[in-house]
């Protein structure tokens, strides 16, 4: 699908790689951007611009009646991308005070891009030529010292390669798109070199044209998938060898 002339979708979008998605979404044509946040509050910077596409909307991921009442808006919408994402407190197993942080992940991380396509299925279908795009990281395949967070990654990326098959017959193509650590809040306490929310939204949305399933954006990412791949063991041992004795 094109971008220009699509309407769109972002959740997540108050701010990091969802406003710049925002950005990138505009300057490719988009017709239409809804932007959304659990806190409508946070959309200010939006209202601000005066810009008549875009459009506000409060959403909770981790509610799935929002995301019901959000598609009954937003019914026009050719593209959705679930780029709302989380990082719990709680980042190890046995060693963690609780599992909260870990449902908090699963919650926003992997039953929020289930909920929002599920809600959103029937809409991208009108078209038939749609497209979603989840948000993910590289972490949906090599499992990190964010044990838990890795792990509500990998069950997106699952999601959505069943989604993918279940979708294609209406015509709505759905990508993966896997970075590693990126400059914005949640990243910054990961370590140098990371990318810019530039290099996730331009890389993502290219794939998004070129029917791609699954891309690894800006080229510090596609240096590690490439790493990962040549010694899949050894990555692996790496990403884990703070638990080491």
């Amino acid at each position: 699908m094109k971008i220009a002339g699509s309407i769109a979708l972002v959740t997540g979008a108050n701010r990091g790689i969802g406003r710049e998605f925002v950005d990138e979404l505009l300057l490719r044509g988009a017709s239409k951007v809804y932007v959304t946040a659990r806190n409508p509050a946070t959309l200010d910077i939006y209202t601000a611009l005066g810009d008549p596409r875009i459009v506000p909307l409060a959403l909770d991921v981790t509610d799935e009646a929002q995301a019901v009442a959000a598609a009954r808006v937003a019914n026009d919408v050719t593209l959705l991308i679930n780029n709302a994402g989380v990082v719990g407190e709680g980042r190890t197993v046995i060693g963690a005070s609780s599992l909260d942080g870990a449902r908090q992940e699963m919650e926003v991380n992997y039953f929020g891009v289930l909920s929002l396509s599920r809600a959103f299925a029937p809409v991208l279908a009108k078209s038939g030529n749609s497209a979603i795009l989840n948000v993910l990281s590289a972490l949906s395949l090599i499992t990190a010292s964010a044990i838990t967070y890795s792990a509500s990654k990998a069950a997106a990326l699952s999601a959505s390669r069943g989604i993918r098959a279940e979708l294609k017959k209406q015509g709505t193509h759905v990508v993966a798109t896997m970075p590693v650590q990126v400059e914005t809040d949640m990243g910054r306490q990961l370590p140098e070199p990371r990318l810019s929310t530039k290099e996730v939204a331009s890389d993502s949305l290219d794939a998004v044209e070129q029917g791609v399933d699954e891309v690894f954006p800006g080229e510090l990412t596609k240096q590690v998938m490439a790493q990962f791949q040549a010694n899949p063991k050894g990555v692996q041992a790496h990403m884990l060898s703070s638990f080491a004795a």
